[in-house]
């Protein structure tokens, strides 16, 4: 790698975005695992078709594209779909994570991974992991209030992702995103310099 590989974590809705968006404000490439997985099942890819071929035509729109909340609450209503589809876009994000972090040049780059402590031994080619952390009761309130979801399918969500106790065990740095989003910002500055420090000493 020519620059230093931080992996940004956290659970859902725990505020990744607001504090990527911190980063890349500064100038910092953000490559986010959100993005890949919309990626690598575009129209025409081949990971779209892999999906289909998995579940059929029904999991398309009316213009070709993956439905994805209907995809959403089909895998977390049944674990083996969740399986079948993780099998399909994970090694794909990791690819494209993977190619775009080679691809740098700045002294640090952040990759955003949501299922980074699920995947962990995939991403052991990252230097360093920073955790965005909130209360579970804080990350469901959120989660009801962005995506509209009811609370029995938010509290799914959040109880099939990996515990808060393994992210924390994860992590070389936390943000604790608990209070006004703010305070994020001297947060996200300290740990710029560090960054930056810890890319020059490579």
């Amino acid at each position: 790698m020519n620059s230093y590989v931080v992996a940004l974590t956290g659970g859902i809705a725990a505020g990744k975005s607001a504090v990527t968006r911190r980063f890349a404000a500064l100038g910092v490439p953000v490559h986010d695992a959100d993005v890949a997985a919309r990626e690598v099942v575009a129209p025409g890819s081949e990971g779209l078709a892999a999906v289909v071929a998995a579940f059929g035509d029904e999991v398309l729109d009316a213009e070709g594209r993956l439905d994805r909340p209907a995809m959403r609450r089909r895998v977390f209503a049944d674990p083996a779909a969740r399986r079948t589809l993780e099998g399909i876009i994970h090694p794909r994000v990791r690819h494209w994570l993977h190619e775009r972090a080679l691809a740098d040049t700045t002294p640090y780059c952040l990759l955003a991974i949501p299922l980074l402590a699920e995947n962990i031994v995939r991403y052991r080619w990252v230097d360093r992991v920073l955790l965005v952390d909130a209360p579970a009761e804080l990350q469901l309130a959120r989660l009801i209030a962005r995506d509209g979801v009811d609370e029995a399918l938010a509290r799914r969500m959040l109880e099939q992702q990996a515990r808060r106790e393994e992210r924390l065990t994860l992590a070389h740095d936390v943000i604790d995103n608990s209070g006004d989003e703010a305070a994020l910002d001297t947060a996200v500055a300290k740990l710029h310099q560090r960054y930056l420090a810890l890319a020059a000493d490579r």
